[in-house]
């Protein structure tokens, strides 16, 4: 398939921004004043000269063929990916702009490419090739259970802080303060249970925090005590909530799942920061399986993680399945065609079946903050100082999360709805809905709403 065909919106290409100001800054870029000697070819490669502060033009080049989502390459001194200059390429070459015409690639940007690729094919190759068992399997099964036993001793001794607490009573939570927790989950990493350890920080974060707090402490506690014994008592579970168990505590796994072919439609992609670790959440649809899967890929504290893949955008690819059950983590797997424009939409369901699904998912697993649903003919409504997606067909609706009340996007659905129904994507838990992705009632593209 070539590229020329295959033209990207500004939104699309906006969503690959690591951050606001490199939107802004892109945006300004995105006209064909500071361009020159710009171009694009069939094999995917976007390529141009940027007019900067200096007395040499940036050197810009964009690989848009990569299965995994975009690869740039620019002269500036910018730590961002991508860079202002490269988003403003894409941005150019979206709007089918006459700067951007069709063409051979000057040789920096082909020796780029073109070793870029090599590299890329040879990964691939390293991998596939690799000899199975190399590894040491009885080297790797003391140290599991060397880890195991590790684990153990976490859960035996958060247990009994766990006791502890309800022993004194729940205000005591409220004096000690958020010294305890911090405390406890440091023990939790020592123990190599980081699972433990997430949730405890969550625990250690709800006293003080408005009415109603000793409440949803209980409840924490009661779902930490929960799979503590999950994991005590693991090898008495079906062997599906046994590993949904061993990924809560933090144990890795690798996906071993059969490979699952299908045309992927890009239904949402955001991402999540801390001060070590950015995580990039990226849901796909199978057009063909139906199923909905999550991709979850890292980037060190300050940089966007490399696997991109905006919205509206469909892929041909393999994905292999996680542990656990129903788990919708997946790894990609081979890509047999690069992310292009897609036509389709997820089907949708009523609000009642939406609640309906996290009823039936909780049974799988009991942790479970959220489940993947689109929802169909829904209309965002004011529901006092909150808000809501009222059912246009039923009489029943689901509350927003009172995050999701709080970005840019709840207004740009609003904006969209105008009253009307429309399909939404997004996740539903215990705390509400939280939109990702709109389409209008009628035709027309996905809107990012994260």
């Amino acid at each position: 398939m070539t590229q020329q065909g295959v033209r990207w919106t500004a939104d699309q290409v906006l969503a690959l921004a690591p951050d606001a100001a490199s939107r802004k800054a892109g945006c300004k870029l995105g006209a064909a004043g500071p361009w020159s000697e710009a171009g694009s070819s069939d094999e995917g490669t976007v390529w141009g000269l940027c007019k900067g502060s200096g007395s040499k033009p940036y050197q810009t080049v964009v690989d848009i063929a990569d299965a995994a989502g975009p690869a740039y390459k620019c002269s500036c001194p910018s730590r961002k990916f991508p860079c202002k200059h490269a988003l403003g390429l894409l941005l150019l070459w979206a709007a089918a702009d006459a700067a951007v015409p069709p063409g051979q690639a000057p040789e920096w940007a082909e020796a780029w490419a073109a070793g870029r690729r090599r590299r890329v094919e040879k990964k691939a190759g390293d991998v596939s090739g690799a000899p199975s068992g190399s590894a040491d399997p009885e080297a790797a099964r003391r140290r599991a259970e060397r880890r195991a036993e590790r684990v153990t001793s976490g859960a035996v001794e958060l247990e009994q802080r766990l006791a502890d607490l309800l022993r004194g009573g729940l205000a005591t939570a409220e004096q000690s303060g958020y010294g305890l927790w911090e405390e406890t989950a440091a023990r939790m990493v020592d123990a190599q249970a980081q699972g433990l350890a997430g949730r405890v920080r969550e625990l250690g974060a709800i006293p003080s925090t408005g009415a109603g707090w000793p409440v949803r402490l209980l409840e924490e506690c009661a779902l930490l005590h929960l799979l503590g014994q999950g994991w005590l008592r693991r090898e008495r579970l079906p062997d599906g909530l046994a590993a949904t168990v061993r990924s809560r505590m933090g144990l890795p796994a690798s996906a071993d799942g059969p490979p699952l072919r299908d045309h992927w439609l890009v239904l949402a992609q955001y991402d999540t920061t801390d001060p070590r670790l950015t995580t990039r959440r990226i849901w796909l649809h199978g057009a063909d399986s139906h199923r909905t899967v999550l991709l979850l890929s890292y980037g060190a504290a300050g940089r966007a993680p490399e696997l991109a893949l905006p919205v509206g955008l469909a892929l041909e690819a393999e994905v292999s399945a996680y542990p656990g059950a129903g788990q919708p983590r997946v790894a990609l797997g081979e890509q047999f065609a690069p992310p292009a424009p897609a036509v389709i939409r997820p089907p949708g369901m009523t609000t009642s079946q939406a609640a309906a699904r996290y009823g039936d998912a909780l049974r799988d697993d009991p942790w479970l903050e959220s489940v993947p649903v689109t929802l169909d003919r829904v209309v965002p409504a004011p529901d006092g100082d909150s808000w809501q997606l009222a059912d246009a067909d039923e009489d029943a609706a689901l509350p927003l999360t009172p995050a999701a009340r709080s970005r840019p996007g709840l207004w740009r659905l609003v904006a969209l709805s105008g009253g009307a129904p429309v399909r939404v994507f997004g996740e539903y838990g215990h705390q509400g809905f939280t939109p990702l992705t709109a389409w209008p009632e009628g035709p027309g593209d996905a809107v990012a709403l994260c």
